[in-house]
C-alpha cells in the first residue's frame, strides 16, 4: 500500500495538517488500514524532502498546514495511469505457513487448511455485513463510496482465497491417492523418486 501517494491524492483536495490526513485516509478506506499520525509525518517529511509537498503555513488551531506541490501532481498523475505491479508480489503469511507445513513433522495439513477455511469464511461474512450495512443507505459522499470498493475488494480476496484452500486440499488428497497406489521400490519397479510427497520438480500453486 502507497501512504506517499494516498495522502498526495488527499492533499490533492487542498491544504491539510498531519492528523487530518490520517482521519481522511482511514475515513476513505474504511479503517481497513490504520495510520498512526508518526507515520503520517514521516512521510510528509519525505515526500518534502523530494519536492512533492510543502508546508504552507497554519490554520487558525495552529496546525502546520502542507500542499501538494506541481512535482506532487506530476508524481500522483504518474501513480493513478499506472498498473500496480504484480511481478514481486508481498509475502503471504498463509501461502508460506502451507509450504512450511507440507511434510512438516506432527502437522495435519488438512487439518491447518481447515482451520484457515473456517477463518476466511467468517471474514467473508462480515464483509459482507459490512457492504449490506453501506448499501442499506445510498453512498451519500465520495468517502462512502471509497470504503464500499474498498470492503467489496476484501470480499473478493477471501472468496479467491477459501477457492485457493479448496484447490490445495483437492490437490493433498491426490497426492496421497497417488503415492498408496504407487508399487514400493524394490518390489520389482525400479523407481528414482524419494518419498511420495510431490511430483518431482517444485510444486506450484494455480489460480
Amino acid at each position: 500500500m502507497s501512504i506517499r501517494h494516498g495522502l498526495l491524492a488527499l492533499l490533492e483536495r487542498g491544504p491539510r495538517y498531519g492528523s487530518q490526513l490520517r482521519t481522511e485516509f482511514e475515513s476513505r478506506t474504511g479503517s481497513t488500514w490504520p495510520l498512526n499520525v508518526g507515520q503520517v509525518y514521516t512521510t510528509l517529511s519525505r515526500l518534502e524532502r523530494d519536492g512533492m509537498v510543502a508546508q504552507d503555513g497554519a490554520d487558525d488551531a495552529g496546525h502546520d498546514l502542507y500542499t501538494i506541490t506541481d512535482n506532487g501532481r506530476a508524481e500522483l498523475r504518474s501513480w493513478f495511469e499506472s498498473p500496480v505491479d504484480r511481478s514481486s508480489p508481498p509475502r503471504d503469511e498463509l501461502a508460506i505457513k502451507l509450504a512450511m507445513a507440507v511434510g512438516a513433522p506432527g502437522v495435519d495439513i488438512r487439518h491447518v487448511i481447515q482451520s484457515q477455511r473456517h477463518h476466511t469464511l467468517k471474514a467473508m461474512q462480515d464483509y459482507t455485513r459490512l457492504k449490506a450495512q453501506a448499501l442499506a443507505d445510498v453512498p451519500a459522499n465520495r468517502d462512502e463510496v471509497a470504503w464500499l470498493l474498498v470492503v467489496e475488494q476484501l470480499i473478493f480476496q477471501a472468496e479467491a482465497e477459501a477457492r485457493w484452500l479448496d484447490h490445495c486440499e483437492a490437490r493433498l488428497v491426490r497426492l496421497a491417492e497417488a503415492a498408496a497406489t504407487e508399487p514400493a521400490a524394490g518390489a520389482g519397479t525400479a523407481t528414482t523418486r524419494g518419498p511420495a510427497r510431490f511430483p518431482a520438480g517444485r510444486p506450484r500453486t494455480r489460480r
